[in-house]
């Protein structure tokens, strides 16, 4: 019961400088967030409001804590009788749907490990994750083409011993929701505490190149997101809170979950299938969402509407993640609303590492400075630390301490995990600079940096450059192969209403970022497109434009 109590209870910070040297996360023994922070809110404040959920159809659903904490009990208990057990991998595949709570809570309870999962998984990606990781059992939602594809790949995962669906029948799953009601709502504590070295969350997480990566993640990783929720969203107690992200991405977790109950913030949830600019603002409008957080992709998107039309006087703090925020989206949405938008840097595998915090005067651009939870560096090819000014490797510091929220390593492959993570240094492989002042500038992956004609060339910068024009939505920066040059910048542009594509527009583009940045780095090509390739969550997907360049 202290830990939710004490926490809300949080100190005050008076500076960026004593927030950084004495913030500190105290992890209780034996800890799981299913029992140390739903059941004690639950049990404090029954009635308190934990889960708003609203489908694009119309329909809703509102969860108390002390709801979900029934409801996950009794979900604990049906997966144990279908013989889930401590150390299972469950897979969960639920979009945006309300029982991803339930039952991530119910594997909690069990001490077993959640696999959530993307529903746009095929065949082929769903026999390599189960077979990877011995996945005991799928738990998915009836909508979209899942199902077919598990079904398919069945026959070649021989460790999946059940198939469970929810918001919906079909032979040969059995119904999630149906089955958990007729369960008692008491499912006790495990005796046996648990150990730093099990896995609650598995994440599989795709690189430029090779299979997905495994990152486990232990039982103590929820509190590394007091730091996100209460000193970079900003969650108040009572308040509501939105991230726009799919439960199958960690962002889900980061936003949708650990945090935010901690902080006393219930969350918000819009289930849709297709990003509407529109449907969202009346969301966060109709909703009084307090607090917001969206890939900059949809900001974008938000700022070409006409804000003016809809109330969100209710909203407090806006923050951004996914990819590099460019400051032409961030002046653009501060004028239409008047809120910044704060950035941060993380990965999968950590927490917030780098973020822009309550105390800090905000450069739009700029991911902030380090956080207090991990010791951040910068180094180059060497290892040697980088002077302000000078690109380099953003890297964490292991060797004296091992960071709250920071992942196990890549499970079941110790070599990928000792090729980024050795002699107590992490690799995120992510390039930034640093000002005098201590602010990082993201450059991009160490894979998206551009090498032309002996330059170094950060694709993030002329993206920044191109988005200051009003022709210009959104663009993506890549490298394209050259015989002479090495590689030369490509930009892939997708046009604002009432423009053309055309050849005096690609030339007018060339010239306006020449005088924006240094003229070697202006796209020699330029490509016009409908839209560009993305994640589920928004994230441009740059890898695809580099393989369509090689082909």
């Amino acid at each position: 019961m202290a830990l939710y109590t004490r926490f809300l209870r949080k100190p005050k910070f008076g500076s960026y400088e004593d927030y950084l040297h004495n913030f500190k996360i105290l992890v209780p023994e034996n800890f799981n967030f299913a029992y140390d922070v739903l059941d004690v809110i639950a049990q404090e404040e029954p009635d308190k409001p934990a889960l708003q959920w609203a489908h694009m159809d119309g329909r809703e659903r509102a969860f108390t804590f002390s709801q979900i904490a029934r409801q996950s009990a009794q979900a604990a208990n049906l997966l144990t009788k279908l013989g889930i057990r401590r150390g299972d991998k469950v897979m969960l595949v639920l979009r945006r749907h309300y029982t991803f709570w339930i039952a991530i809570m119910a594997l909690h309870r069990i001490g077993a490990t959640a696999v959530p999962a993307t529903h746009l998984l095929t065949k082929k990606d769903i026999i390599y994750r189960v077979q990877s990781a011995d996945i005991k059992m799928i738990i998915t939602s009836a909508e979209g083409g899942f199902k077919e594809q598990a079904e398919a790949a069945l026959s070649e995962c021989p460790t999946i011993e059940r198939l469970l669906m929810v918001d919906g029948k079909r032979e040969g799953w059995l119904d999630f929701e149906e089955l958990y009601a007729q369960e008692s709502d008491v499912f006790p504590r495990p005796e046996e505490p648990m150990r730093k070295d099990e896995m609650m969350l598995l994440y599989f997480t795709s690189g430029t190149s090779g299979m997905p990566k495994m990152v486990a993640h232990n039982f103590d990783y929820p509190l590394g997101h007091i730091q996100t929720a209460v000193f970079w969203h900003q969650c108040e107690d009572g308040g509501l809170h939105l991230t726009v992200s799919e439960t199958g991405w960690a962002k889900s977790v980061w936003g949708k979950l650990y945090g935010q109950w901690l902080a006393g913030s219930a969350i918000m949830v819009y289930d849709f299938e297709k990003f509407v600019p529109r449907d969202l603002l009346k969301i966060l409008e109709k909703y009084r969402v307090t607090t917001f957080c969206a890939p900059p992709t949809i900001y974008r998107f938000m700022i070409q509407e006409d804000l003016s039309q809809y109330d969100l006087s209710s909203i407090k703090h806006c923050t951004t993640a996914g990819e590099p925020l460019n400051p032409e989206v961030f002046n653009k949405w501060k004028e239409m609303t008047g809120h910044e938008l704060r950035e941060i840097f993380g990965q999968t595998e950590l927490c917030v590492t780098i973020g822009t915090f309550p105390w800090m005067k905000i450069c739009p651009g700029s991911m902030g400075k380090p956080s207090p939870q991990f010791d951040i560096d910068l180094v180059d090819e060497d290892g040697n630390s980088c002077p302000a000014g000078q690109v380099g490797e953003i890297v964490v510091r292991t060797q004296y301490e091992m960071p709250v929220g920071m992942f196990l390593g890549y499970y079941r492959d110790p070599e990928r995990t000792a090729s980024v993570w050795h002699d107590g240094v992490y690799h995120t492989l992510d390039l930034a600079w640093r000002d005098e002042w201590g602010y990082y500038w993201y450059v991009g992956r160490a894979d998206d940096v551009i090498k032309s004609s002996g330059y170094r060339i950060g694709p993030f910068e002329v993206e920044s450059a191109l988005m200051e024009h009003p022709a210009v939505v959104e663009t993506a920066i890549t490298g394209v192969p050259d015989p002479v040059r090495g590689q030369i910048v490509k930009a892939t542009v997708v046009l604002a209403k009432g423009y053309e594509p055309t050849e005096e527009l690609k030339k007018e583009l060339q010239n306006h970022v020449k005088k924006l940045t240094a003229p070697y780095k202006y796209p020699r090509i330029v490509e016009f497109v409908q839209e560009l390739p993305k994640t589920i969550s928004g994230k441009i997907r740059r890898v695809e434009l580099r393989e369509r360049d090689q082909k």
